[in-house]
């Protein structure tokens, strides 16, 4: 893989986009890293240095998007690597769902690969080569009661994703999802024994996976040595399900 190449990531703070960073910056990558609050970039940078480059965006408003967007465009024209990790729950069941709930994730989740793909596709578009990565679910294939808004999210993703791997394929840009089951994060660490005993029943490993099993397998749909692999969901669950 060219060690030359920019990576533009969102949720970056998280339990997963801390090990994608972490990947990435370990084969020597520069980073584009966003996120909605002063102190978490702050915190990013302290983390990564100054070698890599940090936006304030709301990911869930379209002119926060655009604004930084336009930005990245003229600041670097290098970028190769389009990864949108970030994501929200708000849960309820559907006869309590909120309308600003079911907008918030819609917004958040799904809506934001729109806008993120839309304004910096050119740059990959004009350099006939890229790759995109997007973070679905597992709930997106199997539901989840309470999480309708984040299901249709994450489902709505894999659609999309799909589609637009059709329209650039001819132009050496590669499109994917990948699509985490129940990974050790700090929502995995809120759960009780009987809630994670109930869970770990359903998953024939018997285990959750870790942060880094997602991030490797992103760093290689984002390597040459996938050029051939595109428009496609990959399920890495430990066997929860198997599509």
């Amino acid at each position: 893989m060219n060690h030359n190449k920019k990576v533009f990531l969102t949720g970056s703070t998280g339990g997963i986009g801390k090990a994608i960073c972490e990947k990435f910056i370990s084969e020597n990558f520069k980073l584009i890293l966003t996120s909605s609050s002063d102190l978490k970039l702050n915190e990013l940078k302290k983390m990564y240095s100054d070698k890599h480059s940090y936006y304030k965006v709301d990911i869930s408003s379209e002119n926060s998007i655009k604004e930084c967007a336009e930005t990245i465009n003229k600041e670097h024209s290098d970028l190769s690597i389009i990864i949108n990790n970030a994501g929200v729950t708000q849960d309820n069941l559907i006869l309590r769902m909120k309308q600003e709930q079911w907008q918030k994730v819609i917004d958040t989740n799904l809506n934001s690969n729109y806008f993120i793909i839309k304004s910096l596709l050119p740059i990959l578009l004009s350099k006939k080569y890229g790759k995109i990565v997007g973070i679905s679910s597992v709930i997106a294939t199997t539901g989840n009661p309470g999480q309708s808004n984040y299901a249709a999210s994450k489902s709505g993703m894999i659609g999309f994703y799909k589609s637009i791997a059709h329209e650039v394929a001819k132009r050496n840009i590669n499109v994917n999802t990948v699509s985490p089951g129940y990974i050790i994060t700090p929502m995995t660490d809120k759960l009780n024994e009987i809630q994670k005993n109930d869970i770990l029943s359903k998953i024939p490993m018997n285990k959750f996976g870790k942060p880094e099993d997602v991030a490797n397998l992103v760093y290689f749909l984002s390597s040459d040595e996938a050029s051939y692999i595109t428009g496609q969901n990959f399920n890495i669950n430990g066997g929860m399900i198997m599509v």
